[in-house]
């Protein structure tokens, strides 16, 4: 799959954040994250964006990654390969791969899953937007982007494949 485009969004009434991404292929997937679950994922998403290369620009330690988020999301008449309905992400699997790509598997229970494979500066993206968008959201989550290791149980030895919910 070819990434396109990457936006999360806060919905207030649901008091979740809504992952879209649209493709090369003009699919759209969405994926509903919620605080709980956000708050989980992130140390695994922070020690990946640690083990990636370090780009030319690099923030300093403890800054946020430079994006751009000027161009607003634009997918005319996609198909929802998953349904229109987002997935309700309730566990999540990151793996990093040999080729420098991220492997996330987000699932909802026994229902739906999605891959998503990402290159540092696609995870980079996604780190700061979930970032800004959780500060919005006012959900008071500690997003830091030091490499921490998630207090799971049962949880994987660095380098490997984790389960996260």
């Amino acid at each position: 799959m070819n990434i396109r485009q990457l936006q999360v969004s806060h919905d207030g009434m649901q008091d979740r954040l809504l992952l879209r991404i649209a493709t090369q292929a003009n699919e759209e997937i969405r994926v509903w994250f919620t605080r709980r679950f956000l708050r989980e994922l992130w140390p695994g998403l922070a020690r990946m964006l640690g083990a990636q290369p370090v780009p030319q620009a690099a923030p300093a330690a403890g800054e946020a990654p430079q994006a751009s988020f000027d161009q607003p999301f634009h997918n005319e008449n996609p198909t929802f390969p998953l349904g229109a309905n987002p997935l309700l992400a309730s566990e999540a699997t990151l793996d990093a791969g040999a080729d420098g790509l991220i492997r996330m598997v987000l699932r909802e229970g026994r229902e739906r899953s999605f891959n998503l494979n990402l290159n540092g500066e696609m995870l980079q993206a996604l780190c700061a937007m979930l970032r800004a968008t959780g500060g919005q959201a006012k959900w008071d989550l500690a997003l830091d982007y030091a490499a921490t290791e998630p207090a799971l149980p049962g949880s994987a030895p660095a380098g490997g494949s984790k389960r996260l919910h």
